[in-house]
């Protein structure tokens, strides 16, 4: 058997957080549920496969699915046990091969092209050996596409979803991409489709037609490789580097048209008692901050700044009260909001050169260390200020980049 110059498989699970609520409880299965933001949250995230069929979309009101599902089964978001299930996922696939790239939570890239020799086998062998793995470690299925490019593999496993597996020769991967609309490939989103629309792209095989040093104008490297991928030549490497974070934020969608100021500084305090912990964690502070509330006409936001570099959440949440009474206009009752975010800017390595600390300083610091030590090991918020006991029953989200270790692991306190 000849072996690829290159050879990448895409491992996409299938209905992810869904499928692993019919998992947990075998009496789901083989009926429609959808996945929400908490027992009280309007919003589907996902839904399974029956409920798909059905008409059940992402993004879908959970008032609207009903009406086209009266029995829809709708379950709270459990974000600890998606990542701890993604974690298993993850460790699983290094027995197939350890060049792998976290892509998502529930998406990996395997480079596979070191492996061709040891296992010896087709394409379609060692991709059925990577859905065995996956099903071994999580009892979930998966769907697995396999060709010569990153672009093409992750196509490619979208073909035949789900359980599905499909294999793009990579000499075959430019004609059939060459119909397929550009803004099907991943990274091409609509407004990079609407430049490639202008040059009369608008199929993959459009992009012959156009040089490269059109996109490469436009875009840089980014223009280079859209041009790669639309022909199946896709060089971009698997990345198993976590890059250091630029920002480090935390946001909440709330109740839709709160008004209550009294609400609104319960989840802001939330927000920035969250971005603090991940602050301190990973020995980060920041003096500017990105505060941001999304009403029916938009977002409203506005970069704060403290007088010192800090990680310290009572000083975060200073400049969330000084957004609402400053910005987002109390006095008059502000727009209602439906969302919040706060974002630590411009990340500074903790306790730079020359720092002088006061006896109160550091006392504070000693408490904090203990409470991130106590939350550690209890859980999030297992201690924290009163008011937040009673904060919002929505749970946290797990964040699409989220990865089992480093900055990425949204879900520790």
């Amino acid at each position: 058997m000849s072996s690829w110059q290159r050879m990448i498989a895409l491992m996409d699970m299938n209905a992810f957080f869904a499928s692993i609520e019919q998992l947990d409880r075998p009496e789901w299965r083989g009926r429609s549920v959808c996945v929400t933001n908490g027992r009280t949250g309007t919003c589907i995230i996902t839904a399974s496969y029956e409920a798909r069929a059905k008409g059940i979309k992402t993004g879908m009101r959970l008032r609207e699915a009903r009406g086209l599902v009266p029995d829809l089964i709708q379950a709270p978001s459990r974000p600890y046990r998606y990542g701890q299930v993604s974690a298993s996922i993850m460790a699983a696939l290094e027995l197939i091969t350890p060049d792998i790239e976290i892509f998502s939570v529930d998406e990996a890239f395997l480079d596979l092209t070191s492996c061709q020799e040891v296992y010896n086998c087709s394409p379609e062998e060692i991709g059925r050996k990577i859905k065995q793995c996956v099903y071994e470690a999580s009892g979930l299925k998966c769907s697995v596409g396999i060709s010569g490019d990153k672009t093409t593999a992750k196509w490619a496993a979208k073909l035949q979803k789900p359980d599905g597996l499909t294999v793009v020769l990579p000499e075959e991967a430019g004609s059939r991409l060459s119909s397929v609309a550009v803004t099907d490939l991943c990274g091409i989103g609509s407004g990079i489709g609407r430049y490639l629309a202008q040059y009369g792209i608008h199929q993959c095989g459009d992009m012959k037609n156009i040089p490269i040093s059109v996109l490469a104008s436009r875009f840089g490297n980014l223009g280079r490789r859209i041009w790669l991928m639309a022909q199946g030549l896709d060089s971009d490497p698997i990345h198993q580097e976590i890059k250091a974070p630029q920002t480090i934020g935390h946001g909440k969608v709330i109740p839709p048209n709160t008004q209550d100021k009294r609400v609104l500084r319960t989840y802001l305090l939330h927000m920035s008692e969250k971005v603090a912990a991940r602050l301190r964690r990973y020995d980060y502070q920041s003096r500017q901050f990105g505060i941001g509330v999304h009403t029916r006409r938009g977002w409203i936001s506005k970069k704060l700044q403290t007088e010192q570099p800090t990680s310290d959440g009572d000083q975060i949440m200073a400049l969330a009260d000084f957004f609402l009474n400053v910005y987002w206009d109390a006095n008059s009752s502000g727009p209602g909001i439906n969302q919040v975010h706060i974002g630590a800017l411009e990340l500074l390595p903790k306790y730079g050169q020359g720092e002088l600390f006061s006896g109160d300083d550091l006392k504070r610091e000693k408490l904090l260390a203990t409470v991130d030590a106590v939350n550690h090991r209890y859980g999030e918020f297992a201690l924290c200020k009163a008011v937040l006991a009673d904060r919002s029953e929505m749970p946290n989200v797990i964040s699409p980049s989220w990865r089992p270790e480093g900055h990425r692991n949204t879900l520790q306190s």
